[in-house]
């Protein structure tokens, strides 16, 4: 609370000052208007990501309490300093003017200095200024690690605004960025993978521009690192990277990014998140082939060996898991190279749908969510009945 008030007394010092300056006149507090507008928000930038809290619908409109702390910023000085009037009291408001008011040019002129030398200090660094520090402190090698790390971690809330990701290559940053993938640090690697991931998700720039710098080679090879984080956030990084990018893909492909996929999938000894994110990936690349079906359809979507390990996961106790599955199937034999009846007798798809409806139907803890799956499950069972009867002759 002495915290508190203190801060509030320098912005009411900084308003009084700066109307006895400009010649308004006498501040009337008994008049001051006690609403409170805008929010605690620095605005330094379009954007401030995590370094502030996010100026979300609700928080624009909130009534600040007696517990609030003053830990942000402000749209604008004149927001600023109306929040230090609201709570302020009218009583010691005038007679702090009052006070003012009194003081000699010359002292009222040593106090314009201090608060110019205030609202300095005060002032913020844009993003872009907070950006170049931390990448020139990426290039300074004298510097220890824990410094390089710390710029790192910085430069990962501030890329997370599209405008402040795409500045990061014109500051030089990328390419910096991509060459710490080969740092000995592993939470050096992981922390710029994740950069990467973050700049790139539905950013098609940043897309281009780290597939010319060569990013996704480094970052699937990082994927089979033993460090589990470091695969974790290399493999977010790779999917941000070639969603809706069709050189991305290709590239994906000719790097033999299936055989990766299919042994992440097929072996149930490896971390269920990277399981998870593999078959995410893998919907999610069947579904950008539907969407281009005037190109010829990528090999590995009709691999019967890559199709039983997808559908062999519909057998896992994670219901996530097997949703994520489920939607890669569906996907899947939404292609016109898939075969219904390699999905049919080399993957027995029919019994793993029939296995995993008795499972879903006997889940009692995440019973709603099992629901939703089970809709999702006979989905895919019209969708691959359907195919079927396309190939083979159905009795009557």
């Amino acid at each position: 609370m002495e915290k508190r008030s203190v801060a509030i007394w320098i912005w009411v010092w900084v308003w009084v000052l700066l109307v006895m300056t400009v010649g308004i006149g006498t501040m009337r507090a008994e008049g001051v208007n006690k609403s409170v507008s805008g929010g605690l928000f620095w605005s330094t930038t379009k954007e401030e990501g995590d370094l502030v809290r996010k100026a979300e619908s609700e928080e624009s409109t909130a009534v600040f309490n007696e517990n609030d702390d003053i830990d942000g910023g402000f749209p604008s000085l004149d927001g600023m300093l109306q929040w230090a009037i609201g709570h302020s009291d009218p009583a010691k408001l005038k007679e702090t003017a009052e006070s003012v008011q009194q003081l000699s040019s010359d002292k009222l002129k040593i106090r314009q200095l201090e608060i110019k030398e205030l609202m300095e200090r005060l002032k913020m660094p844009s993003d872009a200024q907070l950006m170049r520090i931390a990448i020139e402190d990426l290039n300074n090698i004298s510097l220890p690690l824990e410094d390089h790390r710390h710029a790192l971690q910085e430069l990962l809330v501030l890329v997370e605004p599209i405008d402040n990701a795409n500045d990061l290559h014109k500051l030089g940053g990328l390419a910096i960025i991509i060459r710490e993938l080969n740092n000995p640090d592993s939470e050096i690697r992981t922390t710029s993978a994740w950069i990467l991931g973050k700049a790139s998700q539905n950013n098609p720039v940043i897309q281009k521009q780290v597939l010319e710098l060569g990013g996704l080679t480094k970052l699937m090879k990082m994927v089979k690192s033993s460090f589990l984080e470091e695969a974790r956030k290399a493999l977010y990084a790779v999917s941000a990277l070639i969603r809706n990018n069709l050189d991305g893909q290709e590239l994906f492909y000719a790097e033999a990014g299936d055989l990766m996929l299919q042994e992440i999938l097929s072996n149930s000894s490896i971390d269920i998140t990277l399981r998870r994110k593999s078959v995410f990936l893998v919907a999610d690349l069947a579904e950008s082939q539907l969407g281009t079906r005037n190109k010829a359809e990528v090999p590995f979507f009709s691999n019967s060996f890559f199709l039983k390990s997808v559908v062999e996961l519909t057998a896992s106790t994670d219901l996530d898991l097997q949703e994520k599955a489920l939607v890669a199937i569906k996907n899947l034999l939404q292609l016109r190279t898939t075969d219904a009846l390699v999905f049919k007798d080399f993957c027995e798809l029919d019994g793993a749908l029939e296995r995993m409806k008795q499972q879903l139907l006997a889940e009692e803890y995440q019973r709603d969510y099992a629901m939703e799956i089970e809709s999702l499950r006979r989905e895919v069972e019209l969708i691959f009945h359907g195919k079927l009867e396309k190939v083979t002759q159905v009795p009557t």
